[in-house]
């Protein structure tokens, strides 16, 4: 279909006349209401008229202010006209948004029994903004239409009674007028559409960026993320654009319409009055067009060159393509088409893969925190505080305590998110924040922060599983297998189609999109990988694979725990809390730290209903453990500091 075919309008126009055939009373019923508003419009011109002609003119005031009474009574008689009016469009108006409201309902759950994977949210809006605007826009379009009818008919009636000569002058040009307008109607509904479209994909763009902000500056992604913003930026502006000059044609119909009859009725007067016409028809004429034609004209051509081409496009959307259409999208995927190729093979499972990703890996960076203090603005209490810890190339560091202590800002210091108040965050000897200035394909070789909050972009999955690798040379397809099977994406890639099936972020849910995440970070290059709390969505089994999948990954991991069985993985074991930072290894801080016991008791206490009451610190038949990390201790104010100190363990 090209840009101008008026695909909507052919698509709405059944649905459109059955419609209104099922409330031929409520038409009626506004035509008879409209028609009293007509006979006020042709009141109220002549009587102007009659009151120059025979009145004032002939000398007889009386006369001439009677019909000016005339013309008074049939305005207030147009004042009942509207009130009858708007009366009966409530009963042409309802039926529509609740059947609107019918069909949306349906259709959502139609989908969603279908296909849980196509259930969005998009649902409420169409429940709620635009079955309501669809309503309202209609109200709008049936007052307009009406109005513009009728009183272009008494009007006409009017010019006609008065002198049938005026209607060689007035009507060419307001027919030349309404012509140019109708003529914009469909290719300004074409661009209304292309700007819905374009608002549409940039406040997706814009809502899936703002999840995945962190990632992105994490990852370095910063220009590349606002390069494909500012492409839906330039789409969204041009649609604009387009839609102005279509606006400024349906100005220049307007001006032919409405303003063109006027000065062609003042230019043309000596010929008409030459001819017979009286000055009280002329000022009749004028008042026609200066007072009813000329402002139905204009309120007809912003309704229609705004609120009617939303409408159609709203109403599109909303009613879709027709009942036969959805049912035939769904349910008939699973078999490929004639002459199509077949579905891609599906990923190699982990007894298939090659065991190590052919992607090179450093062996594992060192990260360095001295003496480190960090607050939230200047007069805040400081998150962390003289803090110090090192850890060593390819070791796999497990951060626990409670919600808030400040677990995800010191992951956020070594990634150089955040640049420390005091002291040095060091990764490799270089200081952790003079890597915001490197390149992102270079910062992504570096180090990688994944977050709780995934960023998955639109595109094919191994795009985004090779978003954070070198682009030449091309990531080997079993480096990529190999990843997707140590995290456990197997089981999403063939949902999904294979590994270029295009990825819907809004499809995924919370736990697919960590997945993908996780084994971008898996296939990366970096010697270094934080983990805060990015396996939180995913369930303890998933955890635990993806966890022991970076373990055996060469580098160095450093992970924010969001169950107290990541610590059984660990090589060590570091706990914040508002007193002390201690690191050791579990059996260590099972002895030393009172914190870290009381975390491990709370978690056993969950899961055994006390049995163990957390004296073996965990499970000894390796299994690994259900239950999330307890929330902090009650308190007000910004979290404690976290001085540097020993514990019972080995001190930080």
């Amino acid at each position: 279909m090209s840009r101008t075919e008026p695909g909507p309008a052919r698509r709405l126009t059944p649905h459109a006349v059955r419609f209104l055939r099922g409330r031929k009373r409520v038409l009626a019923l506004l035509g008879a209401w409209s028609l009293l508003e007509s006979a006020q419009t042709f009141l109220f011109g002549y009587g102007v008229a009659q009151s120059l002609d025979r009145g004032f003119l002939a000398g007889q005031t009386g006369t001439g202010l009677l019909w000016l009474a005339v013309a008074a009574v049939a305005t207030l008689a147009g004042g009942l006209a509207t009130r009858g009016v708007f009366r009966a469009l409530a009963d042409l108006v309802e039926p529509l948004r609740d059947g609107l409201l019918r069909r949306v309902v349906t259709r959502a759950l139609r989908e969603a029994a279908a296909d849980p994977a196509r259930a969005d949210s998009s649902a409420v809006s169409r429940l709620t903004h635009q079955t309501e605007l669809a309503r309202d826009s209609f109200a709008g379009l049936v007052l307009v239409l009406r109005s513009f009818v009728f009183t272009a008919a008494g009007a006409l009636a009017g010019l006609a009674s008065l002198a049938p000569l005026l209607l060689v002058v007035v009507v060419p040009p307001l027919v030349l007028g309404l012509l140019l307008f109708t003529a914009t109607l469909v290719p300004m509904a074409a661009r209304q559409r292309d700007f819905l479209t374009a608002d549409e994909a940039l406040a997706t763009r814009y809502g899936a960026v703002a999840a995945g902000l962190r990632d992105v500056v994490a990852c370095g992604a910063e220009r590349r993320t606002a390069a494909e913003a500012d492409g839906l930026v330039d789409t969204e502006v041009g649609a604009a654009r387009s839609l102005a000059r279509w606006a400024a044609a349906r100005t220049l119909a307007l001006g032919v319409a409405g303003q063109l009859p006027v000065v062609l009725l003042l230019v043309a007067s000596p010929w008409l009055l030459d001819r017979g016409v009286t000055a009280g028809a002329l000022l009749g004429a004028l008042t026609y067009l200066t007072q009813s034609l000329l402002p139905a004209l204009h309120t007809l051509m912003s309704a229609l060159g705004t609120a009617g081409t939303r409408l159609l496009v709203i109403l599109d959307r909303l009613v879709g393509p027709g009942d036969a259409g959805e049912v035939g999208d769904t349910g008939d995927a699973a078999e490929p088409a004639a002459g199509k190729a077949p579905p891609p093979a599906p990923v190699p499972t982990a007894s298939t893969a090659p065991a190590v990703p052919a992607v090179r890996r450093e062996s594992g960076s060192r990260v360095e925190l001295r003496s480190v203090t960090f607050a939230y603005g200047p007069g805040a209490q400081p998150v962390l505080r003289d803090v110090g810890l090192v850890v060593e190339p390819g070791e796999h560091l497990v951060v626990v305590g409670p919600s808030g202590i400040g677990k995800s800002t010191l992951a956020a210091l070594v990634a150089g998110l955040l640049a420390p108040d005091e002291g040095e965050v060091l990764v490799d000897g270089e200081p952790a924040r003079r890597l915001r200035g490197l390149e992102a394909g270079e910062l992504a070789r570096r180090r990688v922060l994944i977050p709780q909050q995934a960023y998955v972009f639109t595109g094919t999955l191994r795009d985004n599983l090779c978003y954070l690798c070198p682009p030449e040379p091309e990531v080997p397809g079993e480096a990529v297998a190999a990843s997707v099977a140590a995290v456990g994406l197997g089981p999403l890639v063939d949902r999904l189609g294979g590994l270029d099936a295009v990825v819907d972020p809004a499809a995924l849910s919370q736990g697919e999109r960590q997945l993908v995440a996780l084994g971008r970070a898996h296939l990366s290059p970096a010697p270094l990988v934080l983990l805060d709390e990015a396996t939180c969505h995913l369930d303890p089994v998933a955890e635990a694979r993806a966890e022991r999948a970076f373990a055996a990954r060469p580098g160095t991991l450093v992970v924010i725990a969001h169950r107290i069985s990541s610590a059984h993985r660990a090589d060590r074991v570091l706990v914040m809390d508002g007193a002390r930072a201690t690191a050791g290894s579990h059996r260590e801080l099972l002895a030393g730290s009172a914190l870290y016991r009381d975390l491990v008791g709370r978690w056993h206490t969950g899961r055994d209903g006390g049995r163990n009451g957390g004296r073996d610190g965990g499970q000894k038949d390796g299994r690994d453990g259900e239950r999330d990390l307890p929330a902090g201790r009650a308190r007000s104010g910004p979290p404690p500091a976290v001085p540097l100190s020993g514990g019972g363990a080995a001190p930080v």
